[in-house]
């Protein structure tokens, strides 16, 4: 990921100095170096207003000022801008201002008299490490933004097939990875012949008597070593004896890191004339 240098000549830049010669000759060496979008302010009370409408790349400050130091609108900017980087360069003569400035967190410091490459040179270092920032935080708000629009359609997707399978099935039934039932519709409790807890939260003893034995313990084991079924076919004897017979179909389900996080299925009766 880098800068390119459209990028960098588009930076908002405001300058900050209540002498109007200071101003004009930050103005004309920015315009030289080819950055666009150049403000100016001799006002220090405005700067935060300005900054909260604009937005600024970088705030080219002057700490000599009279009523609100650059001390003080440090203080402002930091109080009013939800960004966690300044992106400020203050300017001084008072070589004991810089390690204040810097412990106040601005992100460098241009001493005067000025330099003119030394600005240039400060100047496109900050705004670098600015614009990567603010290309990084966007960066991650697309990638917020997919992972939101693809948990939607997962979720929708999740949806229509569990409408299509109970629509085509008996029973439709989800288990989490302790065996809990997550889901349930239809008698699917009834139908596995097992002890869970029942979607209102009381616990229930499924009835177990007249199940093929052999055959509901191999559906069991079958979800217990989490391994997928089809058609697999089991029966039970009524007490009146009637004799039913049902075809179920399951699989496990994991998770994108492959972790088991449950089970899943549907059942059909088969019992001739139901």
């Amino acid at each position: 990921m880098r800068i390119t240098e459209p990028e960098f000549c588009a930076a908002r830049i405001l300058i900050v100095d209540d002498q109007p010669s200071n101003v004009a000759l930050l103005e004309q060496l920015l315009s030289t170096a080819g950055y666009t979008a150049v403000s100016s302010t001799t006002d220090p009370a405005t700067v935060a207003p300005l900054h909260r409408t604009h937005d600024y790349d970088l705030i080219l400050l002057d700490l000599q000022m009279p009523g609100i130091d650059g001390f003080g609108v440090i203080e402002t900017l930091k109080t009013s801008d939800t960004d966690v980087f300044l992106p400020v360069i203050v300017l001084t003569a008072q070589p004991g201002h810089k390690l204040r400035a810097l412990h106040a967190g601005v992100r460098d410091f241009l001493s005067k008299p000025l330099d003119l490459l030394e600005v240039k040179t400060r100047i496109r270092n900050v705004l670098e490490v600015r614009l990567l920032y603010r290309k990084l935080e966007r960066h991650a708000e697309q990638l917020e933004e997919k992972i939101r629009e693809r948990t939607a359609e997962l979720r929708e997707s999740n949806a229509r097939f569990r409408s299509l399978t109970e629509l085509v099935s008996d029973w439709y039934w989800e288990q989490d990875d302790s065996g809990r039932f997550t889901r349930v519709s239809g008698p699917v409790l009834e139908m596995l012949g097992v002890q869970v807890e029942s979607l209102s939260g009381t616990g229930t003893t499924t009835d177990t008597m007249g199940w093929d034995e052999e055959e509901r313990i191999q559906l069991q084991q079958n979800i217990a070593n989490r391994r997928p079924f089809l058609d697999f076919v089991f029966s039970r004897t009524t007490p009146q004896g009637t004799r039913r017979s049902f075809r179920v179909s399951g699989e496990p389900m994991f998770n994108e890191a492959c972790r088991f996080v449950g089970y899943r299925g549907v059942g059909v009766e088969i019992t001739e004339g139901s």
